[in-house]
């Protein structure tokens, strides 16, 4: 495990690095996420299909994020096409459930589209990662009412930059817990 000098023991670290490629090579990124950096989960992309994102769910005690529907703006331009009757963020999501034998696999779910999230929560329970708050612009007591399902697991808020580039990053980031806890909280 990634020992940092004056860090909490108990702080989770999360491999952002939303990686997708053939097995062989999803084995290897999966070694360097896990065994070698001793991240506790990460971000993959399902777009190579099953096999490739086992690479990652194979290590049951670690979380693997699956990308479904990103904060970004053009996430319209792939994500919203129509996949048999569903949008692709919707097959993804189905995908995702698949490959949670482990039960260690979440959903990508940017906080700009908090009506995907309600959609998306309807259709599974799997855990969401929520970026897009802060900088980007996200919803946040939109995305946390929609995600919300009583399970303390059911959605992490992920906000970088507002945070990491605050006065003061331990401010920014207090007072960005107390307005998720104060959203559900009244959720409760």
């Amino acid at each position: 495990m990634l020992e940092l000098k004056g860090e909490t023991p108990n702080t989770p670290f999360l491999f952002d690095a939303k990686r997708g490629d053939m097995g062989n090579t999803m084995r290897a990124y999966a070694v360097a996420a896990f065994a070698t950096l001793g991240m506790d989960a990460a971000t993959v992309n399902p777009y190579l299909g099953t096999d490739s994102l086992e690479e990652f769910t194979r290590y049951k005690d670690r979380g693997v994020y699956v990308v479904c529907r990103t904060s970004n703006p053009g996430a319209k331009d792939l994500q919203h096409l129509d996949a048999k009757g569903d949008p692709i963020y919707l097959r993804v999501a189905k995908l995702a459930e698949t490959v949670n034998v482990n039960g260690n696999v979440g959903l990508v779910v940017g906080a700009t589209a908090p009506d995907q999230i309600a959609e998306l929560r309807s259709a599974t329970d799997l855990p969401f990662l929520i970026p897009g708050v802060g900088a980007q612009g996200g919803d946040l007591e939109g995305s946390v009412r929609a995600a919300w399902n009583g399970d303390p697991a059911s959605c992490l808020i992920s906000s970088s930059r507002s945070v990491l580039y605050a006065d003061s990053p331990a401010r920014a980031a207090a007072a960005l817990k107390a307005e998720i806890n104060a959203v559900v909280g009244a959720r409760a």
